[in-house]
């Protein structure tokens, strides 16, 4: 049982080395642990010190690619690695690696396919109380939308078993944690959530530097995910709101017309026929939806198979020494390679 714990980084020179230092090299039932930096066209020392850390595996981004991007990046070559379960963590030192053990351990048992560690956000004493509600409103509508019992929804301290990733799909430029989640949830991954701890504050969030923004990306990645896997019940909503909304102008309509005032309303008749006619165009492109989805699941199907194929011989070629120390002239997603 191989465990790979992949760090994505951008400008984390200063703090990485706390991170690799606190990652366990021993846990029971894992045969081994290796570590792989995704560094995200970082312009300051990640790499050297990643280097100097000890680190098994580099990933670099020529450019900067996002956070998204950088967790994809990675879990693609923990899974060319050969890996058997993959821990994500963040590179500046916010979660505890000697948590990772217990994070895994729902995995070994056969409990779950995916754990998303739970910061109890509510007792993190630098966590503004705009905040701390926004991350429990939040949770709640993904554990709503996803079918899902978890937490802390945006929790980057997570493990996938090896299937978990072989399924995931990262659409969202901005984060991956909301939009794996729901993907998880609607594909019937088994999701567990333990309670974890953090470390002291370490520098601000570059996710968050903007509230709304981050509040207003987290919201459009919710949207367009869960309509992605249930458009039908979407869309049919807004067209049966539209349709009753249609009912308002054609009863004041009615009411006037039997009451003998038939000139002056016809501006009631005119917008209950275009809501009417908007609802129900809804409902039809819901039905279309309805079937594009499924098209799209067996090309999700297809995807999981070419990837199990294609990954079937690669762990092998990636554990031989001699690749270690591989050029970054070699291609891993966009512009990447190992080191």
């Amino acid at each position: 049982m191989k465990l790979i714990v992949q760090i994505p980084c951008f400008n984390e020179e200063a703090t990485l080395p706390l991170t690799v230092r606190d990652i366990p090299r021993e846990i029971d039932g894992i045969e081994s642990v290796e570590i792989l930096v995704v560094d995200d066209g970082s312009t300051d020392g990640t790499v050297e010190a990643a280097r100097k850390a000890g680190v098994h595996h580099v990933v670099r981004n020529i450019r900067n690619r996002g956070l998204a991007k950088s967790f994809l990046v990675g879990l693609d070559a923990s899974l060319r690695l050969g890996a058997d379960i993959i821990v994500n963590t963040d590179g500046d030192n916010q979660y505890r690696g000697g948590d990772i053990p217990r994070l895994v351990e729902p995995i070994l048992s056969g409990r779950a396919e995916m754990v998303v560690g739970d910061r109890r956000t509510g007792g993190i004493p630098h966590f503004s109380l705009k905040k701390k509600m926004l991350q429990k409103l939040g949770s709640f509508i993904v554990r709503r939308l996803s079918g899902t019992d978890v937490t802390d929804a945006v929790s980057g301290f997570r493990a996938f078993s090896r299937e978990a990733a072989l399924q995931l799909n990262i659409l969202s430029d901005y984060s991956y944690t909301v939009e794996t989640i729901l993907q998880a949830g609607n594909k019937g991954i088994p999701i567990a959530t333990i309670t974890i701890g953090t470390n002291p504050k370490t520098r601000e969030s570059r996710l968050m530097k903007h509230l709304f923004g981050f509040v207003t990306s987290q919201m459009a990645t919710m949207v367009r995910t869960y309509t992605m896997y249930r458009p039908l019940k979407v869309f049919t909503l807004m067209g049966g709101l539209f349709i009753f909304l249609g009912f308002i102008p054609s009863i004041r309509f009615l009411v006037n017309f039997l009451a003998g005032q038939q000139a002056g309303h016809i501006q009631s008749l005119i917008l209950a026929a275009i809501l009417f006619i908007t609802g129900f165009q809804l409902i039809v492109v819901g039905i279309v939806g309805d079937v594009i989805s499924f098209n799209r699941k067996l090309v999700e199907e297809i995807l999981y198979r070419v990837r199990k194929i294609e990954l079937r011989s690669g762990p092998e070629e990636e554990r031989k020494p001699a690749d270690k120390d591989r050029s970054a002239d070699r291609p891993s997603g966009e512009g990447g390679g190992f080191r």
